[in-house]
């Protein structure tokens, strides 16, 4: 019987037409930025869980359509007189609209894949747990709308709660996330933020979400969906008041297992993704795991720049290394590339990638491969605007052509670079060498502040 009331409320009720919405939303959303996740299985589960800004609210107005049609039938007190259970006449739609829903992200999800599995080469199994975590919030709006529309059978209650879930969802979240770029003296974000079912904070190919952030976000999501449900379902005060306690217990039980410090806690290294990936037919370029489909693309370019420094610098390096480091964080993940590399290699940061999961070269990239010389992954990470003056005025002189003028350049860099290239290029072609190959030695002993006073003046 209850399956015969299950496929009734398949074909009859508003849940397939909601869900084929959402479904369509999200993936004219999802595919709008697909070079966002191309060929990167982690990043297209970030990006599903995105989506949830606008399927979240969605979907809890969808349940609030669905929680107030007995009332717009006004059958209400027809029904109330039966002696079947409030929750037997609940269930059947409520599993309707979940099934619905969590089909609706889940083929969003498939379709996000035709530009994942042809590129990509490393599939991180957390992924399905941040995919999975994104669907059970969405069973979870869908009956907390469900109870809302039971409560509250007004026309203007599904589109006021997408209206409050947007607030809840979307832009609360970014309002206390952006308390650091205005004060940087705040206090970390709270962990509470990461109770959010929608995925605000940014992670790096090099970065996976914490198992324990996702199971904890699962458990918390499963409360509130049950929380939900019981409301939908409760027929008395004293059942609305039960209803609320899965929550409630939920959320104080996940709270003190979520890192503080919000969504910039819960991203932690992913040692897999970083597993290098080489090429040994001629001189060894190696790219991350995560991006072994660019490893094709970055050969040639790397292999060339390679050549030049072999006919220009004594002792030039050898190999070429894609780094290991997670960019603004000082932080390396320790995977067959060390914080500092050898004298032997050196080391570049993954070109773009375009939306067919490979490479799309810019002048930046190959800029960054003329300057690796002078670069070392040092603690810190940080250098002056003089190291950066000497890089630039490096490249061009590895590369045998003039010097490139900067935009972001101001008058006072722009004479220092151009002072420092006519210094260098003035000088006997073996004293060239012998101080750029003396500042080669500064940066990869962590001296970025010797580099432009050697240029120039040959000693540090």
């Amino acid at each position: 019987m209850t399956g015969r009331i299950l496929r009734i409320e398949l074909r009859r009720s508003v849940a397939v037409g909601f869900a084929l919405l959402s479904l369509v939303v999200g993936t004219a959303l999802l595919l709008s930025a697909t070079g966002l996740f191309a060929g990167r299985w982690m990043q297209l589960a970030i990006a599903t869980r995105t989506m949830l800004v606008v399927l979240w609210p969605l979907t809890l107005a969808a349940g609030a359509w669905l929680g107030r049609r007995d009332a717009r039938a006004r059958v209400v007190e027809l029904f109330a007189s039966t002696a079947r259970p409030r929750w037997q006449r609940v269930l059947p739609a409520a599993v309707a609209l979940a099934a619905t829903v969590v089909t609706g992200y889940v083929l969003m999800f498939l379709i996000g894949t035709a530009w994942v599995v042809p590129s990509s080469r490393y599939f991180p199994v957390t992924a399905l747990a941040v995919v999975a975590v994104g669907a059970v919030s969405l069973v979870a709006a869908g009956w907390l709308g469900m109870a809302a529309g039971r409560a509250m059978p007004r026309l203007i209650t599904a589109p006021a709660l997408a209206v409050l879930g947007i607030l809840v969802v979307g832009l609360l979240p970014d309002y206390v996330s952006s308390r650091n770029l205005v004060d940087p003296a705040a206090d970390p974000d709270p962990a509470a933020l990461l109770l959010n079912p929608a995925y605000g904070g940014s992670l790096h190919d090099f970065q996976t979400v914490a198992a324990r952030v996702n199971l904890t976000q699962l458990l918390w999501l499963a409360a509130l969906a049950g929380t939900g449900l019981l409301l939908a379902a409760a027929a008395s005060r004293r059942s609305v008041a039960v209803a609320v306690l899965p929550a409630v217990l939920g959320a104080g039980l996940a709270v003190p297992f979520l890192p503080a410090g919000g969504y910039d806690a819960a991203a932690v290294a992913d040692p897999g993704a970083v597993e290098p990936v080489c090429d040994d037919d001629g001189p060894q370029v190696c790219v991350a795991r995560v991006h072994a489909a660019l490893l094709p693309d970055v050969t040639g370019p790397a292999r060339r720049v390679l050549a030049m420094m072999a006919a220009k610098l004594p002792d030039a390096p050898t190999r070429a290394i894609e780094t290991s480091r997670v960019p603004d964080s000082g932080r390396a993940v320790r995977a067959g590339v060390s914080v500092r590399h050898a004298a032997d290699t050196v080391v570049f940061d993954s070109p773009t990638i375009g939306s067919t999961g490979h490479a799309e070269f810019d002048d930046d990239f190959l800029s960054q491969l003329l300057e690796a010389p002078w670069r070392q992954e040092c603690r810190d990470g940080r250098d002056d605007i003089d190291a950066y003056l000497f890089r630039l005025v490096a490249a061009d002189w590895l590369a045998g052509q003039p010097l490139t003028p900067q935009d972001w350049w101001n008058p006072e860099e722009r004479a220092r670079a151009e002072r420092a290239h006519q210094i260098l290029t003035g000088l006997p072609e073996p004293e060239q060498r012998r101080r750029m190959a003396a500042a080669r030695d500064a940066a990869l002993a962590c001296r970025p502040g010797d580099l432009l006073p050697i240029l120039t003046t040959g000693t540090p």
